[in-house]
């Protein structure tokens, strides 16, 4: 429950926000797959998930057991 009410920033209101358009799209058009694209969207706006604001970033420290 903390993952989904802290720590929003753009990015998840802008995955939020297309993921309710496209799920009235596919209401409104009677084309089903904008649901699964909707799905897809709104799971990463409400848990934080998917590239964004550096959480696709590759550790600069990098130990190597010799």
């Amino acid at each position: 429950m903390k993952t989904i009410i802290s720590n929003w920033h753009l990015m998840r209101f802008i995955r939020l926000a297309f993921g309710i358009f496209l799920i009235f799209q596919a209401f409104e058009t009677r084309q089903w797959i904008f649901l699964g694209f909707a799905a897809f969207f709104l799971f990463q706006a409400l848990f934080n998930q998917g590239c964004g604001i550096n959480n696709c970033e590759i550790p600069k420290n990098i130990k190597k057991d010799e």
